[in-house]
C-alpha cells in the first residue's frame, strides 16, 4: 500500500478508569502486568501506562476519568461486549493464577476452533478473553 509506512502497529489502548492507584495495583497484582511509565502531567493528569510481563503486545494507558461523560464509559467501553484480548502461551497456568488473585471469570473455560478461552471482567466490569489460540 503506498503512503504509508511499512511497518505500523496499534502500539497502545487508551482504558478510562476511576482512579489511576487502583487500576494500577489491579492490573499489575491480578493480572501480573508492569507499570511501565507514570508520569505527572499536570493539573492532575498522569501518563500511566502497564504490560504484559514480556513487553509484547499494546500496552494499556490507564485514562482516569476528568468529566461525567468519560466516567459514563467506565466498565463498558465496547456497550457490553468483549473488548480486549490477554493472549497467553500456557491457560491452564494463567486461568488457575488468576482465579487465585480474585479475577472474576463469567464463564468456565471452553475450547473453539480457534483456542481455549474464558471471559472475565477487570475491576470495573470490562470484558476481555483469557486465549491461549491454537498453534
Amino acid at each position: 500500500m503506498t503512503g504509508f509506512a511499512e511497518h505500523r502497529r496499534v502500539a497502545t489502548v487508551a482504558l478510562v478508569v476511576k482512579s489511576y492507584d487502583e487500576a494500577i495495583d489491579w492490573y499489575v497484582e491480578r493480572l501480573g502486568f508492569v507499570l511501565t511509565e507514570d508520569v505527572d502531567l499536570g493539573g492532575g493528569k498522569r501518563w500511566v501506562t502497564v504490560t504484559p510481563p514480556d513487553g509484547h503486545g499494546a500496552r494499556l494507558l490507564l485514562a482516569e476519568a476528568s468529566d461525567e461523560a468519560q466516567a459514563s464509559r467506565i466498565g463498558n467501553q465496547t456497550g457490553g461486549r468483549v473488548f480486549l484480548f490477554l493472549e497467553t502461551s500456557d491457560f491452564a497456568r494463567d486461568y488457575q493464577a488468576m482465579l487465585e488473585k480474585g479475577v472474576e471469570f463469567r464463564e468456565t473455560p471452553r475450547h473453539e476452533p480457534y483456542g481455549t478461552v474464558a471471559v472475565f471482567a477487570d475491576l470495573y466490569g470490562n470484558l476481555w478473553d483469557l486465549i491461549e489460540p491454537k498453534r
